[in-house]
């Protein structure tokens, strides 16, 4: 039986996010991004979807670099649930996008805060996929289509 489990997100962050570390000295980061709806209902305001956002080791070090309230980040990831019992004995359950790529979505000039990070930081990891070979051949007529 095949499966797909793969989300890709852009998004604004709904508030700064924190690095902590696990018992074992893992970097981690959770927080939250408000994903607008793609389509408004007439006479109605436009509405978002909060999703939480889980990133592991470099990753949570270079969100917490550089993303801040407000600042829209691009996640590509996968989608994990939870189940635990709180202190009160009541069982919780928690949906949440365990990111696998991380990247900007705006450009260097259009954020003030990341211009500034960046320009001290001299080079920003890289967490995003790289980007394709531009090259393409260019075909004079449709006799020369491969299919």
């Amino acid at each position: 039986m095949a499966s797909l489990n793969k989300v890709i997100l852009i998004g604004n962050l709904v508030a700064d996010p924190e690095l902590k570390q696990t018992q074992n000295g893992i970097m981690v980061t959770t927080f939250r991004i408000a994903v607008s709806r793609r389509f408004t209902r007439a006479g109605e305001q436009p509405q978002a979807d909060f999703i939480d956002i889980v990133c592991w080791r470099q990753q949570a070090e270079f969100v917490t670099r550089y993303f801040t309230k407000g600042k829209p980040i691009l996640i590509c990831g996968s989608i994990q649930t939870r189940t635990w019992t709180d202190k009160d004995n009541n069982k919780r359950y928690s949906t949440e996008v365990v990111a696998d790529e991380v990247s900007f979505v705006e450009r260097k000039s259009d954020s003030t805060s990341f211009s500034r990070d960046f320009d001290t930081a001299q080079q920003a990891p890289s967490y995003s996929s790289p980007k394709a070979n531009s090259s393409f051949e260019e075909l004079s007529a449709d006799d020369e289509l491969p299919f």
